[in-house]
């Protein structure tokens, strides 16, 4: 596996987010990162409160966090919608980004899409795990990355992962979106993978947790909020294409509906009011 990738793809307004708290990525122990994307850190300290957005990939999330005091930890399903979360005083996350199809071997009791669009304690997902303080304690209480990282190594490792072929094929499946960009179809996918495309189907709500066609299309708005972030001169109908639509107003329609504003008012100079 690489190491943990250097884009900011979902995150709205990254460079706004940036300047205001420190974010990491690490890379899970090696038994391990055959099923996470990587593990993500953050750390502020805000004069006044702030709110980040973000347009969630197709991943289970374990967040460990303490603001204002209090500590919890959850396990955030795939979140179907912009997310936003506020973030204010002086506060951390130690963060879990499961590889899209990773997730169920950790907990397998129940298909990936029973959490999908929810956020649970992490005993209401994890068999036997109470919401210990102890296990906060040890993700949140160290200062340095390197303390952190080993005790999230800790709690997953302690939890599984349980080999799974059918996850390994939704991984693989998942993987195969994201990189092939002529992948415009959920049936041109199926046919070409032998698999009927109700199997496919099946095969994503009980590992990914939403189907084939919603990954196809969160990665293609990914991609145009990262074009937005680093072009204000975006040729929209050219990227409409490139990305399979059939014209600009379905990316238009697309990219609002997920990010809130049209994608010609986000590509603004980085000063511009975003509502």
């Amino acid at each position: 596996m690489a190491a943990p990738r250097r884009d900011h793809r979902g995150i709205v307004d990254a460079a706004d987010l940036l300047a205001r708290v420190r974010f990491r990525r690490h890379e899970p122990a090696a038994a391990l990162r055959p099923y996470l994307e990587h593990y993500w850190l953050i750390d502020w300290d805000l004069p006044q409160p702030y709110a980040s957005h973000v347009v969630p990939h197709p991943s289970v999330n374990v967040v460990f966090q303490r603001s204002g005091g209090d500590e919890h930890g959850e396990v955030a399903g795939i979140g179907l919608g912009l997310f936003t979360q506020k973030l204010e005083g002086v506060g951390r996350v130690c963060g879990v980004q499961f590889r899209p199809g990773g997730f169920r071997p950790f907990a397998p009791q129940a298909p990936v899409a029973e959490w999908t669009g929810r956020r649970l304690p992490l005993g209401e997902v994890f068999e036997g795990l109470r919401e210990d303080p102890e296990v906060l304690a040890s993700v949140l209480g160290p200062d340095d990355d390197a303390g952190r990282v080993a005790a999230l190594d800790t709690f997953l490792l302690a939890r599984g992962p349980r080999p799974d072929p059918q996850a390994d094929l939704a991984m693989a499946l998942v993987e195969r979106i994201r990189g092939d960009r002529t992948i415009l179809r959920a049936g041109a996918l199926a046919r070409d993978e032998g698999l009927a495309l109700r199997t496919l189907q099946r095969l994503f709500a009980q590992y990914v947790g939403v189907g084939p066609k919603w990954v196809i299309l969160r990665y293609r708005i990914h991609e145009a909020l990262e074009r937005a972030e680093s072009d204000a001169q975006v040729r929209w109908a050219e990227l409409a294409a490139e990305l399979g639509y059939t014209d600009q107003a379905h990316l238009v329609r697309d990219f609002t509906a997920t990010v809130g504003v049209p994608p010609t008012a986000y590509a603004q100079p980085r000063g511009a009011d975003r509502g």
